[in-house]
C-alpha cells in the first residue's frame, strides 16, 4: 500500500488528541491524505484538547452539536461523508480512527467498493471493527502518543525540528527491517523531502545529510564502496529498553493493587521517555514488553482492555 490518496476520517469523541501526530504520521507512509476531517461536537469543554492540536495541521473539523443522540450524530456525519467521498471524490484509501464498532459497517461497505480501508483505534476496540478494515493500527504501538512528542510528528508541521528529523528516520530504518531490506542513505533523505518539504541541512549547520545523521547518537553510518546505510545503534536501543522496564515495573508497583491499564501505562512510558520508540526494543505492542518484564503479566478485563500487572508471593 503505496502512494495512495487518502481521506481520513477521525471520530474525535473516541480518541484522544494525542495520538494526531502519529496518525497523519503513520499515513505519510502509505501515501497522501489529500482530506482530512475530524468530527464532534466542538462547543463542548473536553474538545479542546484537539482545537490546540489541530492548529497548523490542516485537519477540517466538523460540528455536530451534542443532543440526546449526541454520539450517533458525531458517527452519522463521519459514515454520510464517507459515503460523499466514496462517489464523489478521487481516493484509493479511507482511513477510520475510532475506537468502537459503530463503523464497522461502513468500513465492510468501503472495501466491497475496492477502497483500501485503514482503521485505528486504541488497544479496546472491538474485534468487529478490526476486522472489517483491510489494515488496523493499535494507536498504542505509534511512538508518540504523548504530548511531549507532538513537536516532532504529523505531516502537515510548518517545518522540520532536529527531533522530528530524528523519528522519520528512525521509522524508516523500523520499516525496512520489518521488511527485510537495509535503509540506504538515500531513501532517508527522499522521505525526510517528502515529509518535510523545506527540509535542508544546513538549518541544522550541517553541509551533507551524512554528517547530520553522524552526529546523532542514536544511528550508525556504515559505508561501502557502492553504497552509505544508516542502522539503529543497537547499544543505545538496549539501554533505553532497560530504563523503561525499570520504570514500568515502578510505576505500576506504586499504582493502586499493583494494577494499571495498558493504556495509561503507556502514556506514562512516553511522558517519561519523549524520544523513546517501541520498536527499537523489539515489540510491536507495549502489553509485549510489559510481559517481557520479570515478575509482571498482562491481563484482559472488561470490553478487551488490558491491564498492566506487578505479580505478588502469595
Amino acid at each position: 500500500m503505496e502512494d495512495l490518496k487518502i481521506a481520513l476520517l477521525i471520530d474525535g469523541d473516541n480518541v484522544s488528541a494525542n495520538y494526531i501526530g502519529s496518525i497523519l504520521d503513520e499515513l505519510t507512509e502509505t501515501g497522501t491524505t489529500t482530506i482530512k476531517r475530524i468530527y464532534g461536537d466542538w462547543t463542548r469543554p473536553e474538545m479542546r484538547s484537539w482545537r490546540d492540536q489541530l492548529l497548523g495541521r490542516s485537519v477540517q473539523p466538523v460540528q455536530q452539536f451534542s443532543n440526546v443522540s449526541g454520539k450517533n450524530a458525531t458517527d452519522s456525519a463521519l459514515i454520510i461523508d464517507a459515503m460523499d467521498i466514496l462517489y464523489g471524490r478521487d481516493v484509493d484509501a479511507f482511513c477510520i480512527v475510532s475506537s468502537d464498532s459503530d463503523f464497522t459497517r461502513l468500513a465492510s461497505r468501503l472495501t466491497e467498493s475496492g477502497k483500501v480501508v485503514i482503521g485505528m483505534g486504541e488497544e479496546k476496540t472491538p474485534d468487529a471493527f478490526r476486522n472489517a478494515c483491510t489494515k488496523f493500527v493499535n494507536l498504542e504501538n505509534l511512538s508518540s502518543a504523548s504530548n511531549g512528542d507532538d513537536e516532532s510528528s504529523g505531516h502537515g508541521t510548518a517545518s522540520a525540528t532536529l527531533k522530528g528529523v530524528e523519528h522519520v528516520i528512525a521509522k524508516v530504518i523500523r520499516d525496512n527491517e520489518n521488511r527485510g531490506r537495509v535503509t540506504q542513505l538515500s531513501e532517508v533523505g527522499n522521505r525526510l523531502s517528502k515529509k518535510y518539504p523545506d527540509f535542508d541541512v544546513r538549518s541544522f549547520g550541517y553541509s551533507y545529510l551524512s554528517r547530520m545523521i553522524e552526529d546523532m547518537p542514536r544511528f550508525v553510518l556504515t559505508r561501502t564502496d557502492t553504497k552509505v546505510t544508516v542502522s539503529i545503534s543497537q547499544d543505545q536501543a538496549t539501554q533505553v529498553t532497560e530504563q523503561v522496564k525499570a520504570f514500568i515495573l515502578t510505576t505500576v508497583g506504586e499504582h493502586k493493587n499493583k494494577r494499571m491499564g495498558v493504556s495509561e501505562l503507556s502514556n506514562k512510558v512516553y511522558e517519561a521517555f519523549p524520544g523513546f520508540k517501541l520498536k527499537d526494543s523489539g515489540y510491536s505492542q507495549i502489553s509485549k514488553l510489559v510481559a517481557s518484564i520479570d515478575g509482571m503479566s498482562v491481563e484482559s478485563g472488561r470490553n478487551n482492555k488490558k491491564y498492566a500487572v506487578v505479580l505478588t508471593d502469595e
